[in-house]
């Protein structure tokens, strides 16, 4: 997107939050200061920089409405202001959560950081820093960050893990005195873990029972500890240019499309289903762990999750995985994504257990202890399979620690080869069965823009037949 054609708007103000590195404390200042906004009566519009969809969850829960994700590899620069400035226009207050550090890409120039993110929405940083035995050493840490990159704008910083009134003082006047760059806000050392853990990052709010009070708590804190007004002072409003919307299709039939969404699958990206939508979709939710059969269809959408965690109700509802299989035996047009994959397999082994599956394609997972595939995908299209042109190159991610402990059918004929990523098996993805495709692989609607017409599409050919 050209500057020359940007001009602001005054209606939508925003502001990144990022941190020096993974485990700063920047979702907890993100997801606090959206749910204390929003506790005030403000529209908030969340934002998560790079392919996440837990975090994102977290703000959306926050929020009372969608978290959107923005990512500079998966998505051209114009799809992302694009989604950016629409999207923005929910709310008054837009609050965009990076990733990782704030410089921090998929090379040594910092290429896909949320500084990049930044520079390109022209939007201003509030950096949040782990003050954990350290004082002035962190203004050398902010004062780093300030002079490496002049384009990325550092409006405020937010001390995090701060122990004594004592560290509290010397490293704001050591911040400010070094940098120019005010503290707003000087979150205290807490005993208490505000999210649970597991694996990288927070447990889905959807398998946590105590959600509400942990964003009641979360509010309290950062209404207690950080300067509200401060932090929207410091806010830009968002540019606009020319955007660009996928309008909903006219004249089409509307095709039925379930969605399993429960505690075992809950990683869709809230833009994948808008697609569906526009593209002529009515979404059914559909709970996998407590529904006695799939209602009645067109198509069925399995996304990601923790099946894993699931496994034993997955398994005790038998009657539910048994009209799965039979639905795609008897060609519903099905469409699954790593979780969604495992569910479509036989079976899954934990700790010594076997919990039996759907059945559909003849495979068997277990679990490992360390990530078997996590980052960026790239794949070639090679085989027909009912959702993508074959010679389309898709750019998707992966973040797994399952295992395939066995395969029945053949790695040749996996529809999918991998450029860049683990995939399934053998560098290939891509499972293929009637109107099935599963894989390993993620994908998001606003860099993958033929996903979502191709399997509306594919629902209506299969109804006319």
């Amino acid at each position: 997107m050209k500057n020359s054609v940007l001009e602001k708007r005054k209606s939508t103000k925003a502001i990144a939050v990022a941190g020096l590195s993974g485990g700063s404390g920047k979702s907890v200042v993100s997801v606090g200061l959206t749910a204390a906004f929003t506790a005030m009566g403000r529209q908030v519009v969340p934002f998560k920089k790079g392919p996440d969809y837990i975090d994102a969850g977290w703000l959306k829960l926050a929020a009372g409405q969608n978290c959107y994700n923005l990512d500079q590899y998966l998505m051209d620069d114009e799809a992302v202001c694009s989604s950016f400035a629409i999207r923005s226009q929910e709310g008054e207050l837009a609050i965009l959560e990076g990733n990782r550090g704030l410089y921090d890409g998929v090379n040594a120039m910092g290429g896909y950081s949320t500084a990049e993110l930044s520079i390109l929405l022209k939007i201003p940083v509030l950096l949040v820093v782990n003050c954990t035995k350290t004082t002035r050493t962190v203004a050398a840490l902010v004062l780093g960050c300030q002079q490496l990159d002049s384009r990325v704008d550092i409006r405020g910083v937010i001390l995090n893990q701060v122990a004594t009134q004592r560290q509290r003082k010397i490293i704001t006047e050591a911040v400010e005195q070094a940098t120019g760059i005010p503290v707003v806000g000087v979150i205290p050392r807490m005993k208490r873990n505000i999210f649970p853990m597991r694996h990288l990052g927070m447990v889905p709010h959807q398998e946590y029972d105590g959600k509400v009070e942990a964003l009641e708590f979360l509010s309290e804190v950062v209404t207690e500890n950080i300067d509200l007004d401060k932090v929207e002072s410091l806010m830009e409003p968002v540019a606009l240019g020319e955007t660009s919307q996928v309008q909903p299709t006219g004249g089409e039939q509307q095709v039925i499309i379930g969605v399993l969404q429960d505690a075992a699958f809950q990683f869709y990206y809230s833009e994948n289903l808008q697609a569906l939508e526009s593209a002529g979709a009515d979404l059914v939710q559909i709970n996998a762990l407590t529904e006695e059969r799939l209602p009645e269809l067109d198509g069925l959408y399995i996304g990601g999750g923790f099946p894993e965690t699931s496994a034993a109700e997955l398994a005790a509802n038998k009657e539910f995985r048994d009209s799965v299989r039979e639905a795609a035996q008897n060609g519903l047009v099905i469409y699954a994504e790593c979780g969604g994959l495992i569910y479509l397999g036989e079976s899954i082994e934990l700790d010594g257990k076997v919990y039996e599956l759907s059945g559909v394609f003849p495979v068997r997972f277990g679990m490992s202890k360390k990530p078997q595939a996590h980052g960026y995908s790239i794949l070639e299209v090679e085989k027909q399979n009912g959702f993508f042109l074959v010679g389309t190159t898709i750019k998707g991610h992966e973040f797994r620690y399952s295992t395939v402990l066995s395969y029945g059918g053949s790695t040749y004929e996996l529809c999918l080869s991998m450029r860049r990523g683990i995939g399934f098996q053998g560098g290939r993805d891509g499972l293929s069965y009637k109107n099935t495709l599963a894989m390993y692989t993620h994908i998001h609607a606003g860099g993958t823009t033929e996903w979502a017409p191709s399997f509306v599409n594919r629902c209506r050919q299969s109804m006319r037949i």
